[in-house]
């Protein structure tokens, strides 16, 4: 069949013209929407022009036709092949190209969104700002393409390869690309932001100044991988692989990367303000100097000799812990978990729920910590719904009294102003405790007081697992004295419980010379 018989019957209504051979054929700027192509032969055929829109064109043959500027707008194209096609600023939205075959094909500019080309064959296809939003590419194969300066937001990538991509100057905000091969892919000032690569491999992948802020990175493999400069604020990097990746200078404010392997890696100059640094493996990490700014406008700059490098990044969890020599019922459980409820609302630090542990004559209660600096507030408030609050009140207020009538030279911490912060976070907490009537927030506080009335200890751990023991009531472990003088009244009712020796000054000191390990520098 001739072009102007495939084009006569057209205009008679035919739209069946299936397996049809017209390879090498000139069909530029007709209109041959809703036409049935499946199978046919259109190698090297002059489509540019064409409104093929909803047309059927499964199977076809289609490698080397010229498609540019073409109206393909829902068309049907799976399993087609279109090797080395021209296809620029052709309009192909919303098309079917199910396990299509376009390698080496020229897409510069074309309108691809909320296309399907699941497991279609990309590779060394030229895709330089083409748009491709909401477009479903799981599973495709796009080694070596170029997609610098493409518009991807949303766009489903999850299981596609990548490697050798060159995705510079790609926009993939809110992008799936979970499980994503992108070895050596040049991610080089990419817009990642709130993207989904975990599990990606992005060994050796340039994402030098790329914006990954918000994004999920978990599991993902980055070794080898450059990061300079690369914006991480909030990303998610939970037991991400980081070896002998280079952080130089990156952006990590209030990153989570607990578990991380940052083995050989190079963190020269990251910014690192309320980034956790518990739980992570650094063993020949480079690390010269942080910004730990809240901007991260290099207003707190610290240097890192070796050792301190290794305490700063190779710390334990923080954690205040309270032990009651009581079993947790399950009603006293319920005004516990409400009593902490009310207590965080009011008390922003407190941002997870304690661990609890339960015996058969004792409960623990873990507080996990963020920060040092935040141990005695947490313990302040965490030690509330007890009647030994007020004598655990005590305590604290006198430990901090003695580090502030110790001297700068015998307290040998690094930076003067600690106890002065420490003691104005102190001051802030208790004045916010004074406003928490307990008693009236938490009704069911009253029926578990037995519970809340028995002896605790509270216990600091600091991030070099050190324990400092801030409370011990007289009567914790003689259980038969416990339960001859359990009163009936909550935390906050009955302020008398036993005096507990404060620890001696050396060993306080101690505890609070880990809360500083590394050294401020002038600014840059």
């Amino acid at each position: 069949m001739n072009v102007e018989e495939l084009l006569s019957k057209y205009a008679l209504g035919a739209r069946n013209f299936a397996a049809v051979e017209l390879s090498e054929a000139n069909l530029s700027g007709v209109n041959l929407s809703g036409i049935n192509l499946s199978g046919a032969n259109l190698s090297v055929a002059n489509l540019s022009g064409v409104n093929l829109s909803g047309a059927n064109l499964t199977g076809a043959k289609l490698n080397v036709a010229r498609l540019s500027g073409s109206n393909l707008t829902k068309a049907i194209l799976n399993g087609a092949n279109l090797n080395v096609a021209n296809l620029i600023r052709a309009d192909m939205g919303k098309a079917q190209l199910v396990q299509a075959a376009l390698i080496r094909a020229e897409l510069i500019r074309a309108e691809l969104s909320g296309a399907n080309l699941k497991g279609a064959n990309l590779s060394g296809s030229d895709l330089r700002e083409a748009t491709l939003r909401q477009a479903n590419l799981s599973r495709a194969s796009l080694n070596e393409a170029n997609l610098r300066g493409a518009f991807l937001t949303g766009a489903n990538l999850e299981q596609a390869n990548l490697n050798g991509t060159d995705l510079s100057r790609t926009d993939l905000t809110g992008a799936n690309l979970r499980e994503c091969e992108l070895r050596q892919a040049n991610l080089s000032r990419a817009n990642l932001s709130g993207a989904d690569l975990s599990g990606a491999n992005l060994r050796w992948a340039d994402l030098s100044g790329a914006n990954l802020r918000w994004a999920d990175l978990s599991e993902a493999k980055l070794s080898g991988a450059n990061l300079i400069g690369a914006d991480l604020s909030n990303a998610n990097l939970l037991n991400a692989s980081l070896v002998h990746a280079d952080l130089t200078q990156a952006r990590l404010i209030k990153a989570d990367w607990i578990g991380a392997d940052l083995t050989g890696a190079v963190l020269t100059g990251a910014k690192l303000y309320a980034v956790s640094r518990f739980g992570l493996k650094t063993e020949g990490m480079t690390c010269e100097w942080i910004d730990l700014s809240p901007d991260g406008d290099r207003s707190q700059i610290y240097r890192l000799s070796t050792e301190d490098s290794r305490k700063f990044f190779n710390g334990s969890l923080p954690t205040v812990k309270i032990l009651v020599d009581a079993p947790l019922d399950l009603e006293a459980n319920l005004a516990l978990i409400a009593t902490y409820h009310e207590i965080a609302k009011q008390y922003p630090p407190i941002t997870h729920p304690p661990s609890i542990e339960v015996g058969v004559r004792r409960t623990v209660i873990t507080f996990p910590i963020g920060s040092n600096d935040q141990l005695f507030t947490i313990a302040y408030v965490a030690i509330l719904p007890f009647s030994d609050a007020l004598a655990t009140h005590r305590n604290i207020i006198g430990l901090v009294h003695t580090l502030q009538s110790q001297s700068i030279e015998e307290l040998g911490l690094k930076d003067p102003k600690r106890i002065k912060q420490l003691t104005a976070a102190l001051n802030q907490t208790i004045t916010l405790a004074g406003t928490l009537d307990l008693k009236k927030l938490i009704p069911g506080l009253k029926e578990t007081a037995n519970f809340f009335q028995s002896p605790t200890q509270t216990v600091l751990t600091n991030s070099n697992d050190q324990s400092l023991n801030v409370y011990h009531h007289a009567s914790f472990g003689k259980r038969l004295m416990n339960q001859a003088n359990l009163l009936a009244g909550p935390a906050n009712i009955s302020p008398k419980a036993p005096e507990s020796p404060l620890p001696p000054v050396g060993i306080v000191v101690d505890f609070i010379k880990e809360f500083d390990p590394v050294d401020k520098a002038s600014s840059d």
